[in-house]
């Protein structure tokens, strides 16, 4: 999974070290499951010595942890650019949110592996990582909760919306529907499915406009 800036010289050796142990990690984990996937896997998955591993994550766990961490920043990120690249075009909040579907959906589209794991593990309730995933999911959907909060704010958006709830129902509603995209129907494009999911957010599948 790639980042969006580089370090110099031995600090950029180990962020692609670290990318590569990212990759082999949620691929295997995805194929398998956390409890199956082993170090000895992961560092022949990613090319690297045993030790490798060790050396840049503690544990197993560290590295999904992890792992979460960074998938989820990216998201995170992606969403906050399409929102802020919407208003310096002028775009109001359904723009904005609409946007950032788009951009949920690319992400997903990209990096099918780690979305699939993510889902997967938001339903679990025993893992020692719940409390960063519960940090991260909150970063995710904080950045629709602000976009929401504005449209309010200037009237754009009624004020009588349950803004934490609307906000996970549209990051729930991206993430679904691009796995369903992913595992049943792939002949779809990423236009034939933002489309779809552009009408679900401007209140249009009724027929009435």
């Amino acid at each position: 999974m790639e980042r969006s800036s580089t370090k110099p010289g031995g600090s950029a050796r180990r962020e692609a070290t670290r990318q590569k142990l990212y990759e082999a990690a949620v691929t295997l984990i995805a194929e398998q499951g956390f409890s199956a996937t082993t170090v000895d896997e992961i560092a022949e998955r990613a090319g690297v010595a045993k030790g490798t591993v060790y050396y840049n994550f503690a544990s197993k766990s560290v590295l999904f942890e992890e792992l979460l961490r960074h998938g989820v920043g990216l998201l995170t990120a992606s969403l906050r650019e399409a929102a802020e690249r919407t208003a310096a075009e002028g775009g109001g909040k359904v723009d904005a949110l609409d946007a950032m579907i788009r951009a949920g959906l690319v992400f997903i589209d990209h990096y099918p592996a780690f979305t699939q794991l993510y889902v997967a593990e938001l339903w679990r309730t025993n893992r020692a990582w719940q409390s960063t995933l519960t940090v991260v999911r909150q970063q995710a959907v904080a950045v629709v909760e602000g976009v929401l909060r504005e449209g309010v704010g200037n009237g754009e958006f009624s004020d009588e919306i349950d803004v934490p709830l609307t906000a996970a129902a549209l990051v729930g509603m991206v993430l679904v529907a691009a796995l369903d995209w992913k595992s049943f129907q792939p002949e779809r494009s990423l236009d034939d499915v933002h489309s779809a999911l552009s009408r679900l957010l401007q209140g249009r599948v009724s027929g009435r406009r």
